[in-house]
């Protein structure tokens, strides 16, 4: 199968789903001419022109607002956001308007909308353009929240999010826009609320999400030099969240180790421990549940201090090396 980006994963994707269906248009900040902050929309102006590439001014609560209308009536946004620090701004009609109408209508309307959004740090943008607020929205009923962590899964997960008929944010981790998967070239859907085994283990169940996924991979192989077994585990979609293979994961490996980079305090982290600590899983563990997360600092932009502010492979090993070792 060919290799492709996970930045032309993401492209390819929207571009399929606007062929395909003429109510799909993106709307967003320098989406048009420029292509996008990190290049996702290149080349979509020329093919699509620009009343489906609709260019707005500086201004997140009114694009958001639009996308939100046009898919009340009957339209498919996808709305890019070109931080997801911004997203702060765009807030009000997402929160309030976007993720409640469909309850407020009685299911006679829908808001069948996609905010995309990069996110996370690692690259030197400093504190307002580096966060990860995804748990804000996990937080919000009638939000659906995806995660991507490979090519492969960004554009299935994307094509099932642009098909929904809620609002989904769609986060994707800037750092994972120049890694490279296999990517089949036809149409293919990852649905919404399917947890995925990224790698089996006996030892230890790490959950993780976006960037973390792959760092937790490569901690897995340095910890499989020393005997160390660890399975890492992907919900991709925050919200609705499939339990059933996490909560198995920890049944079978008696240990369980959260890594995300949103910050420790109110984190997704948290929730994925009461889950699992409300589950048949607790009589099973060996070993408190741990998590891994970012410092409850604002990202700085001395890029040591950035590297230290988030959890990296090495803290993913050493914290793995401690977990296995303890019993209770």
């Amino acid at each position: 199968m060919r290799e492709i980006t996970y930045l032309e994963a993401v492209r390819e994707a929207m571009t399929q789903e606007m062929e395909r269906d003429e109510s799909v248009f993106l709307i967003g900040e320098d989406i048009g001419q420029y292509g996008g902050a990190f290049g996702a929309s290149f080349g979509m102006l020329e093919q699509f022109g620009p009343e489906r590439i609709l260019d707005t001014p500086i201004t997140e609560l009114a694009l958001t607002g639009a996308a939100t209308g046009a898919a009340l009536v009957g339209m498919r946004p996808i709305a890019e956001i070109m931080f997801m620090d911004f997203t702060t701004l765009a807030s009000e009609q997402l929160v309030n308007q976007a993720a409640k109408l469909r309850f407020m209508f009685g299911g006679k309307a829908s808001v069948p909308m996609v905010l995309r959004t990069p996110a996370g740090s690692g690259t030197g943008a400093a504190e307002h353009h580096s966060q990860s607020l995804e748990n804000w929205f996990v937080h919000i009923p009638g939000l659906k929240v995806v995660m991507p962590s490979t090519p492969y899964d960004a554009k299935g997960l994307l094509i099932a999010a642009i098909r929904d008929n809620n609002a989904v944010v769609f986060v994707e981790h800037k750092l994972l826009y120049k890694m490279k998967g296999p990517v089949p070239e036809e149409f293919y859907e990852v649905p919404l609320g399917t947890t995925d085994v990224k790698r089996e283990g006996r030892d230890l169940t790490i959950v993780a999400t976006s960037i973390m996924v792959q760092r937790s991979l490569a901690a897995a192989e340095q910890l499989a030099e020393e005997g160390i077994q660890v399975e890492v585990v992907d919900p991709r979609t925050l919200r609705p969240l499939d339990e059933g293979p996490i909560i198995e994961s920890v049944i079978k490996t008696g240990r369980a180790m959260i890594v995300h980079e949103a910050v420790k305090t109110g984190g997704f982290g948290g929730e994925l421990a009461a889950i699992i600590g409300e589950s048949k899983a607790f009589g099973y563990l060996d070993a408190p549940i741990v998590r891994l997360a970012g410092k409850d600092i604002p990202i700085p932009y001395n890029r040591t201090l950035e590297l230290n502010a988030v959890p990296q492979v090495e803290d993913i090993v050493a914290s793995a090396r401690d977990i296995v070792q303890v019993k209770v």
